[in-house]
């Protein structure tokens, strides 16, 4: 059977309209959401984000950020230097928004907290401190692998 031009272009769009469909099909099922609810904030307040990332850096011993493997727990050691800090440990899994969590700071006289990762799925993590001392404020950000 020989198909003519006029079949051929009816069967061309048959299968551009039905690959069309497919996509919008598979986008709709695809989730868009940002990776935090807060996004636009978080923009504006980059300056201040960026003072504390400097401040990080003018410490004379950064902030420490390792995972102990035969503990199950993230050790984290803050420079003794600035007195006891104060703020937040954000554990953030960038394929799971649903896993992440916040800690409070709380060292110990050693100035070190440890956090365990026992119940944490395994994967990428990414370790976002934002911590306080001395009228002053740090950040700290480190990728761990569990």
């Amino acid at each position: 059977m020989k198909i003519n031009w006029g079949w051929g272009i009816a069967i061309f769009y048959i299968i551009f309209v039905g690959a069309l469909l497919y996509t919008v099909w598979k986008s709709t099922t695809y989730d868009h959401s940002l990776v935090a609810k807060d996004y636009y904030a978080k923009d504006i307040s980059y300056q201040e984000h960026y003072d504390k990332l400097l401040n990080a850096t003018r410490l004379a011993k950064d902030l420490q950020i390792t995972e102990l493997p035969q503990k199950e727990a993230v050790r984290l050691v803050f420079p003794a230097e600035v007195g006891q800090p104060t703020g937040t440990i954000q554990f953030f899994n960038p394929s799971a928004s649903h896993l992440d969590f916040e800690e409070k700071v709380r060292t110990d006289e050693a100035h070190q907290q440890l956090i365990s990762t026992t119940k944490l799925k395994k994967g990428l993590w990414r370790v976002k401190v934002d911590w306080e001392a001395d009228g002053k404020a740090f950040y700290k950000e480190e990728v761990i692998v569990l």
